[in-house]
């Protein structure tokens, strides 16, 4: 599973071919969640809400980013990282 970016301690990861709607995991500590792209909302997990903030504050103007990121896991791409 790539990490394209850590933000504050949250690591932003995809998996390989996942299933849908386009998301990505966020993993803090013991705590996993996985946000979907569109919305940024929290579709499975939890993340304490401090660190959920940072995460949509950082991912809201880089959707295109981790959509792109999301689509080339689908085929087994490397994602790279994102800024």
């Amino acid at each position: 599973m790539p990490t394209v970016a850590i933000v504050d301690g949250v690591k932003i990861q995809f998996y390989w071919d996942d299933h849908s709607p386009a998301h990505f995991h966020v993993e803090h500590g013991e705590y996993r969640a996985q946000i979907a792209i569109d919305s940024l909302s929290i579709i499975n997990g939890y993340i304490p809400k401090a660190q959920y903030r940072k995460v949509v504050t950082w991912a809201k103007p880089r959707k295109s980013e981790l959509l792109k990121a999301w689509i080339q896991c689908q085929s087994d791409l490397h994602p790279g990282s994102i800024g």
